[in-house]
């Protein structure tokens, strides 16, 4: 009881749930980046600066998967285990397992710890939030271990690793993948399986439950085969993530058909199951299968808007999400043909999450083109890469050009905080920084405006 009263007293002075998330994650990067610190996390003839292990620690809470240092090189047994407990604690979020450690000492939630949740988690009610977490991490733990038992079972048959090696491999990635993390202990990511479909096929399969969203994979578990009851947050991200998914895998493969350096090289199949798996990690993972460094120019602006848009809500996925651009179009729409409500299949869509949508984008892309700015004058790189570097970054996608290594520390500082920053959401940030919510209780005389 003392411990939990202790806690209680710690995070206290915190009135607001995103508060709490934001100081949550901002604790695990620093912890994470003191065990990268240490000695026994490098491997021998390795060296380890601060700058590496925030970095590092940063990548990993926030599921971004950008590294400056070979992973597999450059980190001992005991700094990948950290490296993927971070990935562990991102992808299940700080408050997650913070209720969770809640229920295990206390056997119950109050009402702060409720809220902590449900911001965490996004759910819409707080109605027995101690089943919904549950939940969240029974399936995510289940999901990968389907995939490392997968990976184990490829790499023991097809590549000949034994046991334990590929069950190690099996369970990393497999974290890696479903948390959407992009970290690999191979030096050219997997590239060396760009045409074998268990791997990639089960990574791309990973990816897109975890990208998801947990409330839209527990309403389609539920009722999957109703598409006419889903409610309008699964409508959404279920149909915009299909249609990015194709249009995705069909501009791949139209403007990287006969390039040597992606997809030329291969055959018919290959070339389709490259295309699709990358339309798959764009928005999110950071995995890469052929050299991104090597895409057409269109083909970077293509990913530069799939990283911007990222996964659905409340799931492991980063970017604006699928959910803020449908109601966007929705917004859009319902003003095109002069209608006063925002309609969605027999809904009305209420004016704060309009409001919300405008606001998390607009804010998305200041930042990314205040960040661009100055990293295109802290580097002699050109826009198109520092465009993809910086979008990648704040997107937690991980995908990069090339030029990560090469941007100076004061660049490297700033994409930090993008990571950071891109992980619990600009909207999430805005509220951590505001003292309180206040009322107003007066109205202004309405004044038109002149739009455009």
């Amino acid at each position: 009881m003392r411990r939990v009263r202790a806690a209680s007293a710690l995070f206290g002075g915190y009135q607001h749930p995103t508060q709490m998330i934001a100081v949550g994650f901002g604790l695990a990067i620093f912890a994470g980046s003191l065990l990268l610190s240490l000695p026994a996390a490098t491997a021998p003839g390795q060296t380890t600066t601060w700058m590496t292990a925030v970095w590092t620690a940063t990548a990993a809470v926030s599921l971004t998967g950008l590294t400056i240092v070979d992973t597999p090189t450059h980190w001992s047994m005991f700094g990948e285990v950290v490296i993927i407990g971070l990935v562990q604690i991102g992808g299940l979020g700080i408050m997650t397992l913070a209720t969770v450690f809640t229920v295990l000492v206390s056997g119950r939630l109050g009402l702060r710890a409720r809220l902590f949740a449900q911001a965490e988690t996004k759910t819409a009610t707080m109605a027995d939030m101690r089943k919904v977490v549950r939940k969240v991490v029974v399936f995510s733990l289940v999901c990968e271990a389907v995939a490392a038992t997968v990976f184990t079972a490829r790499l023991m048959i097809g590549y000949g690793e034994g046991f334990g090696s590929a069950l190690y491999l099996g369970v990393f990635h497999g974290i890696s993948s479903f948390n959407n993390a992009g970290f690999t202990l191979w030096s050219d990511n997997i590239m060396g399986f760009v045409g074998d479909p268990w791997i990639c096929l089960t990574i791309a399969a990973a990816v897109i439950v975890g990208g998801l969203g947990f409330p839209v994979v527990f309403e389609l578990l539920r009722s999957w085969r109703r598409p006419g009851r889903w409610s309008v947050l699964t409508t959404i991200t279920v149909y915009a993530t299909l249609f990015l998914l194709v249009l995705g895998t069909l501009v791949y493969l139209a403007t990287e058909w006969r390039n040597p350096g992606t997809l030329g090289g291969l055959d018919d199949s290959g070339k389709l199951l490259a295309a699709f798996f990358l339309s798959a990690m764009v928005r999110t993972a950071g995995f890469n299968s052929i050299d991104t460094g090597e895409l057409h120019p269109s083909s970077w602006l293509l990913t530069d808007v799939m990283m911007f848009i990222g996964g659905g809500s409340a799931g492991t996925a980063g970017g604006i999400k699928v959910t803020t651009l449908g109601l966007l179009a929705f917004v859009i729409w319902a003003e095109l043909r002069g209608e006063p409500r925002v309609n969605v299949r027999h809904r009305q869509v209420p004016d704060t999450a309009q409001r919300q949508a405008v606001v998390v984008t607009a804010m998305s892309a200041a930042l990314v083109a205040f960040c661009t700015y100055v990293l295109l004058v802290l580097t002699p790189h050109g826009l198109d890469q520092v465009l993809f570097e910086v979008i990648a970054a704040f997107s937690t996608a991980g995908l990069t050009t090339g030029i990560t290594n090469e941007i100076p520390p004061a660049g490297h500082v700033l994409l930090i905080v993008l990571m950071f920053v891109g992980r619990i959401g600009p909207l999430t940030i805005g509220s951590a920084l505001a003292l309180k919510e206040r009322a107003r209780h007066y109205e202004l005389p309405e004044e038109r405006m002149i739009v455009g």
